[in-house]
């Protein structure tokens, strides 16, 4: 639906402060994750075909950052696995099927936490801070594996992705306030693979990745262009490619999955840039004359499949995205409800089967669950029989003193 909204139309409004980062699950297209400056995660189900009314009730709220809580990131092969990180400098790693934050890494980061990116696999994290370092952190074995201090030499924001080959990807300032570009290689962060000076803008550069194709799109907050970039093993190693422009500036972006594009288009990105006061779709198409399906821009990609449940990765386990073709195009599933089930369930591991709930709590747990309601029924029941008995007996005694009363009047 394209054109202005009313406006009375419906919003997500569960937040006591405002919303300071969202994204959408990777696993399931209706569900959405967004942290806010009242110190809150909240996980969203939106339904099948939008909203009709203003949605207030999030399917959980996860509590456990003391500033408010400016980044939040979901796993990228585990489900129900999400991460956030708040202005408290801590890093907290969720199981959302539980509603239990069980990974806190609060000791790392001494400064502001600008961004933080999974690798591909989702075994490594990658983080960009104020105090200028960039550092690769094990969240389950909770320990810094690599870092690198003045990434960029100038105090404005960085940010930090890491690339399908493990290389990280950084964006950032010269002590002359130039933006720059840069590309490391983690097992040796002393000097970069690739350094280049950008231009003397301000704004803030975020980098937007496309593990199929390996280009890289840098959208500049307040400017009015889309530079990319190829990576390649070769040198220079970060290649210019070209850049889109347009009249009005960005204030933010949002960038489509590969299984949302038109594939006989040949289209390979779509942006929705934020206006001030609309949101405009830029798509990205390679100019080709046959209507074949283009299989060298097309790679099997993610799909929204999860690779592994969040008890098996919290144990030790990675497992690659699961891929899909886009040849026929993508036909979406049937995406599930998400259920929470309020209670530690990790000693219980889920069945093996994948056509299990998109993000489902475990048999035992759910029996568990079962159980406890039952035996809450059962003394509810009782009590309200105890109330009913309690009444006729107030009732009997009511009647008789008003006999008795009858009898003193007359």
């Amino acid at each position: 639906q394209t054109g202005r909204i009313d406006k009375s139309y419906p919003t997500v409004c569960g937040h006591t402060g405002p919303v300071l980062d969202i994204d959408w699950c990777p696993h399931n297209d209706q569900v959405i994750a967004s942290g806010s400056e009242d110190c809150t995660v909240m996980v969203w189900q939106i339904p099948e075909n939008g909203l009709t009314l203003s949605l207030t009730e999030p399917v959980v709220v996860l509590e456990g950052h003391s500033k408010r809580v400016g980044i939040v990131s979901w796993h990228p092969t585990a489900r129900n696995v999400l991460l956030s990180a708040g202005c408290d400098n801590a890093i907290i790693i969720w199981n959302v099927g539980t509603g239990e934050a069980l990974i806190n890494l609060d000791d790392m980061h001494v400064d502001m936490i600008y961004n933080v990116s999974w690798n591909r696999n989702g075994s490594l994290i990658c983080t960009a801070s104020k105090d200028k370092k960039v550092r690769v952190i094990d969240p389950r074995k909770q320990e810094i594996v690599a870092e690198k201090e003045k990434t960029h030499e100038g105090a404005r924001p960085m940010r930090a992705i890491f690339l399908a080959d493990g290389n990280i990807f950084t964006t950032g300032f010269s002590r002359m306030s130039e933006r720059q570009l840069a590309l490391w290689n983690p097992k040796n962060m002393e000097e970069p693979i690739a350094l280049h000076e950008m231009d003397t803008s301000n704004g803030v550069l975020l980098p937007f990745y496309d593990p199929d194709t390996n280009i890289i799109y840098l959208c500049g907050k307040g400017d009015s262009s889309i530079r990319y970039f190829e990576i390649t093993d070769e040198s220079p190693y970060v290649h210019y490619l070209n850049t889109f422009s347009s009249k009005e500036p960005q204030r933010g972006m949002g960038f489509m999955p590969k299984r949302g594009l038109d594939v006989n288009k040949c289209e390979i990105a779509r942006f929705f840039k934020l206006h001030e006061r609309k949101c405009e779709p830029i798509i990205m198409t390679v100019p080709r004359k046959s209507d074949l399906f283009q299989d060298d821009l097309y790679p099997d990609t993610a799909g929204p499949e999860a690779a592994l449940e969040a008890e098996e990765w919290f144990e030790g386990k990675n497992a690659d995205p699961l891929l899909i073709s886009l040849k026929h195009g993508y036909i979406p599933g049937k995406n599930r409800d998400l259920k929470v089930v309020k209670k530690n369930i990790l000693d219980n591991k889920p069945a093996a089967n994948k056509k299990s709930d998109l993000i489902n709590a475990p048999k035992k747990a759910a029996d568990a669950s079962n159980i406890q309601n039952d035996a809450k029924l059962d003394e509810i029941l009782k009590e309200l029989k105890s109330i009913k008995d309690t009444i006729t007996n107030q009732d009997e005694r009511i009647s008789k003193l008003e006999q008795q009363m009858a009898k003193i009047a007359d």
